[in-house]
C-alpha cells in the first residue's frame, strides 16, 4: 500500500461543509461504539449495518448525507478500537488495556471515503466529493502524480484537517519494491541521546533536537494563548498558531528520520537494532522528553519499511547488557548512564560505550541468523504469505508487514507502515 498526500484548495464555504463531513464521520464513529456497549456479543458487521439504521432515523438527518462507504469506514474504525482492546486483553499486556473511549470534535481530524463518493479529474488535479453536503471540487496541491495508477488502484480517500489546512490522501493498492545494489557491509546500530546513533564502524550522527530548539517559541506561542478570552476569535488564532508550531517540528522529525533510515539502508546489506520499549522507557520522567525527541520508534519503523523496500534484513535483537559487554572478550563491566566510556578490566580493551554497544548489537544479529539459518537447514525461510522474514526480532518473532497482513478494502490508513509513505 501507498498513500500520496494533496493539500487542497477551496473556497471558505467548502471548507466549512468539509467541517460538517468530520463532524458527522466523527458522530457515527461514536453511535456505532455506544450500539456496542449497549448491545453485549455484537460484531463489525452488526456495526455496518448499524450505519444504515443511522441514516434512516429522522432524529439525525445529517447523517444521510454522509456517503454510505464513507459511514462503513468509520464504524470499521471503532470496531478496530474493540478488537485491539480483546487482543490486549487476551495477551495479558501490564498495564492499561486501551478500553474504546468517545472522541470529541478537535482541529485534527479525518473521514475517510472507499470506492464512491469522489471523483477525480482527467488531469488528476481536481477531486469532487460527490455525496449529499455538496462540497463540489477541490484543486490538488501537492507533487505526487496520480497518472501512473488507474483508478481502481485508489482504494480509499482520506480527507484530513490539520492546523494549516486541509488535505487528501491516497490509498493506493501497489507494492513498492526498489532494486539494491551489495555493498558488503552490514551495521549494528545503537540509538541514544547524547548522539541520534552511533554504528559499529564508529560513525556518529549527532542528535537533532528539534523540540528542544523550538521549545522557546512554543512557549511563546503557548502564553499567548493562555492570555486570550475563552471563546474568543483572537483564542483561535493563537490556538491556530501553537498548533502550527508543533506541526513543524512533528515535520522536521519525520523528514529527518526518513531520509536516514533510507541512506542507513541503502548503504548496507544488514542493519542490526536493539528491541527498545520505548512506551516503558518514557516514563522516566527526567528522560521522557529526550527520549520522545529522539523519535527512536518512527526511526525503527521507517528502517523496517525500507527493509521490506530493498530487501534488506532489519534484526531487532534483546537489548540486554549490549552496553555492559565487553565487545573484544565478552566480559561484564558494569556502567551507569554517565560513563561514557567503555573499559573492560579483563582485557584492557578501551573503547566509546556507544561504539562497544553498537558492535555487541551487530553480533548478536548474527549469531541469530546463523542460528535460523542451522533451523532451516540452509534454506530461506517463507511465512504463509510467501515473503521474505526480512525484519526479525529475535529468533521466533516476526516482523509487523509479515505477522499480519489484512485486506486492501479492510487495511486502516492508521497504520504507520502505510502512513507517510515516501517517494
Amino acid at each position: 500500500m501507498l498513500v500520496y498526500e494533496a493539500k487542497i484548495k477551496g473556497t471558505e464555504a467548502q471548507y466549512r461543509i468539509l467541517d460538517e463531513m468530520l463532524r458527522t464521520g466523527l458522530f457515527v464513529r461514536n453511535k456505532a461504539l455506544r450500539y456496542w456497549m449497549d448491545n453485549p456479543g455484537v460484531n463489525g458487521m452488526d456495526l455496518n449495518k448499524y450505519c444504515k439504521v443511522l441514516a434512516d432515523n429522522p432524529e439525525f438527518p445529517w447523517v444521510k448525507k454522509l456517503n454510505s462507504m464513507a459511514r462503513q469506514a468509520m464504524a470499521e474504525r471503532a470496531w478496530l478500537a474493540i478488537v485491539r482492546f480483546f487482543d490486549n486483553c487476551k495477551q495479558k499486556v501490564a498495564g492499561k488495556k486501551g478500553y474504546p473511549k468517545f472522541k470529541k470534535l478537535l482541529t485534527r481530524a479525518s473521514v475517510e471515503y472507499k470506492t464512491s463518493g469522489w471523483k477525480l479529474s482527467e488531469d488528476r488535479r481536481y477531486i469532487t466529493f460527490t455525496d449529499k453536503f455538496g462540497a463540489g471540487t477541490f484543486k490538488l496541491w501537492g507533487t505526487r502524480d496520480l497518472h501512473f495508477y488507474q483508478i481502481d488502484l485508489l482504494k480509499r480517500v482520506r480527507i484530513v484537517r490539520r492546523f494549516d489546512g486541509y488535505y487528501v490522501q491516497f490509498c493506493i493498492n501497489h507494492e513498492r519494491k526498489e532494486t539494491h545494489e551489495l555493498t558488503g557491509r552490514m551495521l549494528g546500530l545503537d540509538v541514544g541521546l547524547n548522539h541520534f546513533y552511533t554504528d559499529s564502524e564508529g560513525n556518529q550522527v549527532e542528535n537533532p533536537r528539534f523540540l528542544r530548539k523550538s521549545e522557546k517559541a512554543l512557549l511563546r506561542a503557548f502564553r499567548q494563548l493562555s492570555r486570550k478570552n475563552i471563546g474568543s476569535k483572537n483564542r483561535s488564532k493563537a490556538k491556530n498558531r501553537l498548533g502550527r508550531k508543533h506541526l513543524k517540528v512533528e515535520r522536521q522529525r519525520k523528514d529527518f528520520v526518513v531520509k536516514l533510515a533510507r541512506c542507513v539502508i541503502q548503504s548496507s546489506d544488514l542493519v542490526a537494532i536493539e528491541d527498545l520499549q520505548v512506551r516503558n522507557m518514557v516514563k522516566n520522567h527526567h528522560l521522557a522528553k529526550s527520549i520522545s525527541d529522539a523519535s527512536w520508534s518512527m526511526f525503527r519503523q521507517w528502517l523496517e519499511y525500507f527493509g521490506q523496500v530493498f530487501g534488506v534484513p532489519v534484526v531487532a535483537v534483546p537489548p540486554n547488557y549490549t552496553s555492559q559487554d565487553c565487545s573484544n572478550c565478552g566480559t561484564v563491566v558494569k556502567k551507569t548512564l554517565s560513563t561514557r566510556t567503555h573499559q573492560c578490566h579483563h582485557c584492557g580493551h578501551i573503547q566509546d560505550r556507544d561504539w562497544n554497544a553498537a558492535i555487541n548489537i551487530l553480533n548478536i544479529a548474527l549469531s541469530i541468523l546463523s542460528e535460523m539459518l542451522k533451523n532451516t537447514v540452509g534454506q530461506t525461510e517463507i511465512n504463509a504469505f510467501g515473503e521474505n522474514d526480512l525484519c526479525l526480532v529475535g529468533v521466533t518473532q516476526l516482523s509487523k508487514p509479515t505477522r499480519r497482513k489484512r485486506k486492501p478494502k479492510e487495511q486502516s490508513l492508521e497504520s504507520p507502515a502505510i502512513f507517510g509513505t515516501p517517494n
